[in-house]
């Protein structure tokens, strides 16, 4: 199957976008599917087995490292000589709106899925009227597509309430070898402690952008005192939250991969997510693969995963004190927290990223055998698909 792909983040910028992207390249590659991805200009000129055409782009005033591509960029020829069987967009909103009318004029299927909820961060930016028109915008981006997917049934029924259609959840994995309670190590609490590892430690990890609420947990600091906190990311906001915590117990790490990620997941105690407009919130299941407990608001797609109780303590979305009461709780419950970091565990552990996307590829196989008339090499295409072996990838 040859697959194109349009995104409107990719390396070396991080977010949630690209690590699902990263991981659904690596799987094309490793089924044995040919991809190519339209990303903006700065990414890497290939990932996986995948080449990348970088497209120009204006900074957003906001998001200052968001580049807005053109609905009319020049993506007409490179696609055709591509000839994909079908197009997935991801997380449209201009270059998106390119990809969509270019596969329109070759009569081929598109997939687009949806991973931010763009209006409501804008709400949050203090943008109120742009996001209304933003939200009927991108339903009217999304509408066009012949099915849309998104991560969560909460968002799922978020977006159904506004008049998406076709709509369908393509969930996320989590790496349960990486992340594991296995990874604690001595050596990354002293770090993250700054050597006062007997101290209990709060972890956050993600994008340092306004909507993160990240300055909620400086509040939870001061009415904690001994309580550390290790801050793991980067992002627009982090030179005016090191300024807001420059006299706080806390350590910025900036981004972390791979087995370092995984080492200061598994050296926390618990893990604080004050952001409340997420689709998902990848980092969530990573912390509780790590076996962490998980504070959080009760709003968006981590209520798929994240149970008030069981295996988090979740707080109403915009009340700060609730959320420091959740983290007093357990910071003067060890014990409870250990348990709930436990069955966080037990939960994510049979949501490999192999099963979520061989079921994104079965979406791709079902929409392709819907399509009318299939040309003579989407025929093909269905053939080889149905030839695949799907235990060649353990």
């Amino acid at each position: 199957m040859r697959i194109a792909l349009f995104t409107e983040t990719f390396l070396p910028r991080v977010d949630g976008v690209t690590n699902t992207l990263c991981r659904l390249l690596d799987h094309l590659a490793a089924r044995g599917h040919e991809s190519i991805l339209f990303a903006p200009e700065g990414s890497p000129p290939r990932y996986a087995h995948t080449p990348v055409i970088g497209l120009p782009g204006r900074r957003l005033p906001m998001y200052p490292d968001f580049k807005l591509i053109s609905p009319f960029a020049p993506i007409a020829e490179p696609l055709r000589n591509f000839a994909p069987d079908l197009v997935h967009t991801l997380n449209p909103v201009t270059l998106g709106l390119a990809a969509i009318r270019e596969a329109r004029s070759m009569g081929v299927p598109i997939v687009a899925s949806y991973h931010t909820d763009v209006p409501g961060f804008m709400v949050r930016w203090g943008y109120r009227l742009p996001a209304k028109l933003m939200a009927r915008y991108m339903r009217w981006v999304h509408n066009q597509a012949d099915l849309n997917l998104c991560p969560s049934s909460v968002t799922l029924e978020a977006l159904a309430r506004q008049g998406y259609r076709r709509l369908k959840i393509w969930g996320r994995g989590v790496d349960t070898t990486l992340f594991n309670p296995n990874k604690r190590s001595a050596d990354w609490r002293t770090r993250l402690t700054r050597g006062q590892s007997d101290h209990p430690l709060l972890l956050f990890v993600g994008r340092l952008s306004h909507e993160k609420r990240v300055h909620w947990i400086h509040r939870a600091l001061n009415a904690l005192p001994g309580v550390r906190l290790a801050i793991v990311g980067d992002g627009p906001a982090r030179e005016a939250l090191q300024r807001l915590f420059f006299d706080a117990p806390v350590v910025f790490t900036g981004v972390l991969r791979g087995e370092d990620l995984a080492a200061a997941y598994a050296s926390a105690d618990i893990f604080v997510f004050p952001a409340a407009n997420e689709t998902l919130g990848n980092v969530v299941l990573e912390a509780m693969a790590s076996g962490l407990p998980v504070i959080a608001p009760r709003s968006g797609g981590l209520l798929d995963h994240a149970v008030h109780g069981e295996t988090a303590l979740l707080f109403e979305p915009e009340d700060c004190q609730a959320m420091i009461a959740a983290v007093r709780e357990l910071v003067q419950n060890p014990a409870r927290a250990r348990q709930m970091g436990q069955a966080g565990r037990a939960r994510v552990e049979p949501r490999t990223w192999a099963a979520v996307l061989d079921g994104l590829l079965d979406d791709y196989r079902a929409l392709l055998a819907t399509q009318p008339a299939p040309s003579t090499q989407r025929s093909a295409a269905l053939r080889q698909l149905q030839q695949v072996d799907r235990g060649s990838l353990a």
